[in-house]
């Protein structure tokens, strides 16, 4: 079967309200882990993950930190807006937006759009002990978000709570935004460790903590509550810009990543942003009618070293870091093909492991033709993972570059053939979706077992659910 052909209805399951997990367990290694190992299925705990790992193995997880990226803003009329931050416009890097100290803007979902047409929006918040007013302005439609530009600066006089459109001191309680998402805007925050009184415009990462709510799934159907802002973060987390959680890892704890070490396996992680687009539904009848939503990465040089030291095999923890390793076979294949490649922050497209031929008429998503073939010629699968690792080391060495920069919109589905991921630690997904449909791909199709499995025995599913690790 092509995979244009996949109906994805074929990938559906019951899955009753009951058994989404709306809050983690007490501890994060107590979860229930399903073993798929060659066909067999088993229950164990998560604690105990690192005995069913190969010593000497390499280990890839994904050190992405999820920003607060709900912010809430108060018409002159009471009309309630949420702006909800996808991805950095100006600047674009995520290092650089955060690291500004007057204004940017953002890629967003709006909440409540229709209320919003225009004009600015203003808000006070307390960072530390300075009186900050931020203001956000819609610039207008831009693919399928809106731009906002959000814009801030010390008050000047600091003995006023609040300015026109901004929430007094008793804002509304938890409330659900007409068009967007469950929210509960926040009053005037202060920062622990902030500003002495005369210090500097902060930082909008440190205007975003005092500002923003972390975003939690939908599909929970409950607003954030403070226990959210750890429990909803893995252990490892890092690199901020993620919108959700990659939430795989929010299993391990230190006496997890101890045990693993303890089995001379080598950790090393990437980054991949996980935008919202991981919760957007599959709403065509075929795979092949479905735009997959681009996600930047970045990978240190040192990364892929050891990659290609372990003969190009890893453990993956989630399905972000398998996108990632996978993307990078396909780089590596363009670099082949040019090796002067110039372009300095490269994309891999929704249906380049599959072929070239990318469109159909109109404009939407073509699925991939039979016959395969890759940038510069290659039928697909022809190099090896170490040589197209080994051509992006080289191009990377070239320009001295110690970080690959780049973005994904890599789509894995049912006849995938994975390059370099060996073994998948990863949590149940929703029905229907794109990440059943890779892990469907991973297990040779075998994933009905596995969800049925679950089903009967218990299993808690999605974001705070249980875990499964997926030896093929």
């Amino acid at each position: 079967m092509l995979a244009q052909d996949i109906r994805m209805t074929d990938y559906d399951y019951p899955l009753p309200q009951e058994r989404i997990a709306r809050y983690p367990l007490p501890c994060r290694d107590t979860s229930k882990l399903l073993v798929y190992r060659h066909g067999q299925l088993s229950t164990d705990t998560f604690v105990n993950l690192p005995h069913y790992l190969p010593k000497g193995a390499l280990m890839v997880f994904n050190n992405t930190r999820v920003i607060q990226a709900r912010l809430h803003f108060r018409k002159a009329t009471g009309a309630l807006i949420e702006v909800f931050l996808l991805e950095p416009f100006q600047p674009a890097d995520y290092e650089q937006v955060f690291q500004t100290t007057s204004r940017c803007s953002w890629l967003c979902l709006v909440g409540n759009l229709k209320k919003w047409k225009e004009g600015v929006l203003s808000r006070t918040v307390t960072v530390g002990k300075q009186t900050v007013e931020v203001s956000a302005r819609l610039i207008g439609p831009h693919a399928t978000s809106q731009l906002v530009e959000l814009s801030w600066h010390v008050a000047t006089n600091p003995s006023a709570t609040t300015v026109p459109g901004a929430f007094d001191a008793t804002p509304p309680s938890a409330t659900t935004v007409p068009g967007g998402f469950a929210a509960t805007p926040p009053s005037a925050t202060t920062v622990p460790g902030g500003f002495a009184a005369g210090s500097p415009t902060p930082s909008f990462a440190e205007l975003l903590e005092a500002l923003g709510e972390l975003p939690i799934p939908p599909y929970l159907n409950r607003a954030t509550e403070q226990s959210d802002t750890t429990t909803y973060q893995t252990v490892y987390s890092k690199i901020k810009g993620s919108v959700a959680a990659p939430t795989a890892g929010l299993h391990f704890t230190e006496r997890v990543l101890t045990a693993i070490d303890e089995r001379a396996i080598s950790r090393e992680e990437l980054t991949l942003h996980v935008g919202a687009g991981t919760f957007r539904p599959v709403k065509s009848e075929t795979i092949a009618g479905h735009a997959m939503h681009t996600e930047t990465i970045a990978v240190r040089r040192h990364t892929i070293a050891q990659l290609i030291a372990h003969q190009a095999q890893a453990i993956a923890v989630g399905t972000t870091s398998v996108r990632t390793l996978e993307s990078l076979y396909w780089l590596g294949l363009r670099v082949m093909a040019n090796p002067d490649m110039a372009d300095e922050q490269p994309h891999i497209d929704q249906w380049e492991p599959y072929g070239h031929d990318n469109t159909v008429p109109g404009g939407s998503p073509a699925a991939p033709p039979s016959a395969s073939t890759v940038p510069g010629g290659f039928a697909a699968g022809s190099p090896t993972a170490i040589e197209a690792l080994q051509a992006l080391l080289n191009w990377m060495d070239r320009r001295a570059m110690d970080t690959l920069h780049a973005s994904t919109q890599i789509i894995i589905v049912p006849g995938y053939e994975f390059k370099i991921v060996k073994m998948l630690v990863t949590n149940f997904h929703q029905p229907q979706s794109t990440l059943l449909l890779l892990v469907s791909a991973f297990v040779g199709g075998n994933w009905r077992a596995i969800y049925d499995y679950a089903l009967d025995n218990g299993y808690r599913f999605l974001s705070y659910g249980d875990a499964s690790l997926l030896i093929p």
